[in-house]
């Protein structure tokens, strides 16, 4: 539910869905989240061409919700594809403040705009960043340790959302298992791009900010390796970083012995996700 045009809140959105036939609940974790007893035909539903719903899986709403970001902060939605968490964020911060969605795919983040549209969002501004790890970002790297939250959602291999989309197993064969296959291959490709990325987004946040880490995997290489590797690190601008797990959380953190947040389809009822909370350390203001 979009709480910038939904004003009353879950319940009138549930009600005018359920008025029209729907068979629909609330979901047990997210607060603003409706899920449909089956699949619909999505324009069929009462509220989405308007901006009132927006479809999502609740695992997504709740990593979104864990920047908590606030009206009136300068926030970055990292790898923000078409930008349905960028719309999450947008709501947390009641339309205040500064929304960089960022990608590296321009023509993708455009497609994101009518969403913002309807969604009733104004304070999203769009940003190609540099695809290319080995090269510098010029405009990252003009505005390191300016952002108060960063949300990086990192691409992945996708075996969180195998349950959705069950012939995606097949492109990815033994991945998990130790078997050597394209699958395989293309998860080496993406461990160093994931590290990459992470590094790349922490720079931007300011002293005392929030990072939030976040894969639709389950997989440790993807997830509690990359964060270990980055915490380990103490060269430059990955240095000064710890772990800041809520405390108050609707969803325990469980993973690595409370350290991080595991959203699994048979514990939770959403997609699988990996989400890693940090916070960077106020005494490091002056170092660069």
């Amino acid at each position: 539910v979009n709480t910038l045009n939904c004003k009353a809140g879950r319940d009138d959105a549930l009600n005018a869905i359920q008025s029209a036939g729907f068979d629909a609940n609330t979901t047990p974790w997210s607060p603003l989240g409706i899920r449909l007893d089956k699949r619909v035909p999505l324009e069929t539903l009462p509220g989405l061409l308007d901006g009132v719903v927006e479809p999502q899986d609740e695992g997504s709403q709740l990593v979104a919700s864990l920047l908590n970001a606030r009206p009136g902060e300068t926030i970055a939605d990292y790898c923000a594809g078409t930008g349905g968490k960028t719309l999450a964020i947008a709501a947390q911060m009641q339309n205040k403040g500064r929304l960089y969605s960022m990608d590296v795919d321009g023509d993708r983040l455009e497609r994101g705009r009518p969403r913002c549209t309807k969604a009733g969002v104004d304070n999203v501004q769009r940003q190609t960043v540099q695809a290319d790890m080995s090269r510098k970002d010029k405009w990252c790297k003009r505005r390191n340790r300016t952002f108060d939250r960063v949300l990086v959602d990192a691409p992945c291999s996708g075996v969180g959302s195998w349950r959705r989309k069950p012939d995606a197993r097949r492109t990815w064969g033994g991945v998990g298992y130790g078997t050597v296959d394209d699958g395989g291959d293309r998860l080496k490709e993406l461990l160093p791009l994931q590290q990459g990325i992470l590094r790349r987004a922490a720079r931007l946040v300011k002293p005392g900010g929030r990072l939030v880490y976040v894969t639709c995997s389950l997989l440790p290489e993807e997830n509690e390796h990359q964060i270990e590797e980055f915490l380990n690190c103490e060269e430059g601008e990955t240095s000064g970083w710890r772990l800041d797990v809520p405390t108050d959380f609707v969803v325990p953190f469980e993973a690595g012995n409370g350290s991080y947040l595991r959203l699994t389809p048979a514990q939770h009822g959403t997609d699988g996700f990996f989400a890693a909370v940090l916070r960077r350390d106020e005494e490091n203001e002056d170092s660069r």
